[in-house]
């Protein structure tokens, strides 16, 4: 009876207080069991273990991989590769950069002078203008000249609807008519913009 105690004793001693290392602690000991300081460290252990296995593992795969890239017999050929790539983004990037053109210098012109972009080649009159005034974009029409009654209020009142505006315009031929909402001018020849120090029109972009 007695030996029969002693093994029932030993089977829930092996059970409960000595729990299986790589189990890493899931079955909590039984409160109460006399366990000692050693078997309490070894689901601890058990995990440092694992885990120093595990990283070990995956240093040894990064290596691999590592050597696999380096003994690959196209590696060197990929700088050019790169190298191609940027080249084409800068072509690619300087034809979206050449979208939106701004005229340099801003011209002004009647109405025989040819509307684009303008530059010191190309005389062309803007057809393009903001005002930083009053951020209204500017009108213009070909052949018409503003009547000297026209005033600020005029134009902050009617701008820009070519119904109400053309009671001030006069039929002219060869001048051109512009207006914004706080400024207006009649231009007959070829202008600078720079030269018109009142005016605070700048090109839009084309």
């Amino acid at each position: 009876m007695a030996k029969e105690l002693d093994d029932l004793l030993e089977e829930v001693e092996s059970k409960f207080c000595r729990p299986d290392p790589l189990r890493l602690g899931v079955v909590e000991r039984p409160t109460g069991c006399g366990g000692t300081h050693r078997s309490d460290r070894n689901p601890a252990d058990a995990k440092k273990n694992l885990r120093s296995t595990e990283t070990l593992k995956k240093e040894d795969d990064l290596d691999s991989i590592i050597n696999e890239i380096f003994e690959d017999p196209n590696f060197n050929k990929k700088p050019v590769k790169l190298n191609s790539k940027s080249s084409s983004n800068t072509s690619v990037r300087a034809s979206i950069q050449g979208l939106g053109k701004s005229c340099s210098p801003v011209y002004l012109g009647g109405s025989t002078a040819p509307c684009g972009i303008g530059t010191n080649t190309s005389q062309r009159t803007c057809d393009h203008l903001r005002c930083i005034a009053c951020d209204f974009l500017v009108v213009s029409y070909d052949d018409y000249m503003w009547d000297k009654s026209c005033d600020y209020l005029f134009f902050r009142n009617n701008m820009p609807e070519f119904h109400k505006l053309k009671t001030k315009l006069v039929k002219k031929k060869g001048v051109r008519a512009y207006a914004c909402q706080c400024s207006w001018r009649t231009i007959e020849e070829l202008t600078d913009l720079q030269n018109e120090h009142q005016l605070r029109w700048v090109c839009g972009k084309h």
